[in-house]
């Protein structure tokens, strides 16, 4: 995820990026959640997005999840445009698989059925072609067994798992984690990382706002640094780490790995 100038050579024209974002601004009443952002993001880049509290990028994915409208900019997400027209937002929305903080599960639906109906009800699906296709990336997470199970009969680890191959049963190019750990128990995080992480290494494009710093480390192709509604700083994780340009990174960073 590069922050972009408007302008470029036409080689960097030709490799078009699979998520588009230009001077993107985003308001709640008087607060500015985004100031006129630009970005890129290239087909399988990493990114991993960083921030205090309120420095807009939880605002910055659900903008380009098609779940918040923003009011000025353009974000273009595997070449469609991002407005507010209901064709475009399922389109956008097929392609985009979304994890949050919060599992929001069916709590009245076994596990199975919290996969299956996505591809049923929005690809067609048989049953017997969802169920399998369930199965597959409940492996995946490593929790075949839990299938007829229901929510609540799962620790918080396993219902971010669940949540994990839900979106994933829909097949998505591109996929979005907002703080995906931050309300599990400590004992709890690595188990939901590591899948994270085998996913990153498969090829997958994603883009994941958290603090977990270790798991950026090893993962990420790009970390992003956000303050006041704005990308500050945009780097590789080595000189990200060792050398942050600017002292909000600076003074973020101590706080956060000293913590």
């Amino acid at each position: 995820m590069k922050g972009h100038e408007d302008g470029g050579s036409p080689a960097e024209e030709q490799s078009e990026p699979v998520i588009r974002i230009r001077r993107v601004s985003k308001s709640f009443g008087g607060f500015e959640a985004l100031r006129s952002v630009s970005a890129d993001v290239s087909l399988g880049e990493r990114v991993v997005v960083c921030g205090p509290s309120g420095s807009g990028k939880s605002t910055l994915v659900r903008c380009i999840g098609g779940l918040e409208r923003h009011d000025a900019g353009t974000i273009v997400v595997d070449g469609v445009a991002l407005d507010n027209r209901r064709e475009s937002l399922a389109s956008i929305r097929s392609r985009i698989g979304m994890v949050f903080q919060q599992f929001n599960l069916f709590p009245h639906l076994t596990v199975l059925r919290n996969l299956t109906l996505g591809p049923m009800r929005a690809r067609g699906m048989t049953k017997a072609e969802a169920e399998g296709l369930a199965t597959r990336y409940l492996e995946r997470v490593h929790i075949p067994e839990q299938a007829h199970k229901f929510p609540r009969e799962l620790s918080g680890g396993q219902q971010q798992r669940v949540a994990i191959a839900r979106a994933l049963c829909m097949e998505p190019r591109i996929m979005l984690f907002d703080e995906p750990t931050s309300a599990l128990d400590p004992e709890m995080i690595n188990e939901v990382l590591e899948v994270m992480v085998e996913l990153a290494a498969s090829g997958m494009t994603m883009i994941c706002v958290t603090h977990e710093m270790g798991f950026a480390r090893r993962v990420a192709d790009t970390m992003v640094f956000m303050d006041h509604g704005e990308i500050v700083e945009s780097a590789e994780p080595e000189r990200f780490f060792r050398d942050p340009e600017t002292d909000r990174c600076r003074d973020f960073l101590q706080k956060i790995l000293h913590h």
